[in-house]
């Protein structure tokens, strides 16, 4: 299978998607086989909510060779509304305008090229709400 193709079909990195514990409850992202909570393993697939509220965050001032011209940029932990929290780059907002508790939005971006005619790589952003 092709680098791209398989990417693409993987649900939660493209549509937000998790998995919900049909016995607990409790939600995972990304999804597991076996629930920790209960050892349940039956789950129900759901759909993240796209806003949070941003938990910490550092920035990166010295990046890897695939994302040296974006920096500086921002990474943080974000608390969806729903719960789960996630690790995104947050864009579209210089570093020193970042605080602790604001609230992001969830976008579909493009991450990464791998050269010139390389692969493109989406996913999820954060940007200010």
């Amino acid at each position: 299978m092709f680098p791209a193709r398989y990417w693409r079909e993987i649900p939660q990195r493209y549509r937000m998607e998790a998995e919900k514990c049909k016995k607990c409850g409790k939600i995972y992202f990304p999804p597991r086989l076996i629930c920790p909570e209960c050892k349940s393993r039956e789950f129900e697939q759901v759909k993240l909510k796209d806003e949070g509220t941003l938990l910490t965050y550092t920035v990166i001032r010295v990046g890897p060779s695939q994302f040296v011209n974006q920096t500086p940029y921002a990474m943080g932990i974000v608390k969806l509304d729903d719960g789960i929290n996630i690790l995104a780059q947050i864009v579209d907002c210089e570093p020193d305008q970042i605080q602790t508790g604001m609230k992001l939005k969830i976008e579909f971006r493009k991450i990464q090229q791998d050269g010139e005619a390389g692969i493109l790589c989406y996913g999820y952003k954060c940007v200010p709400a």
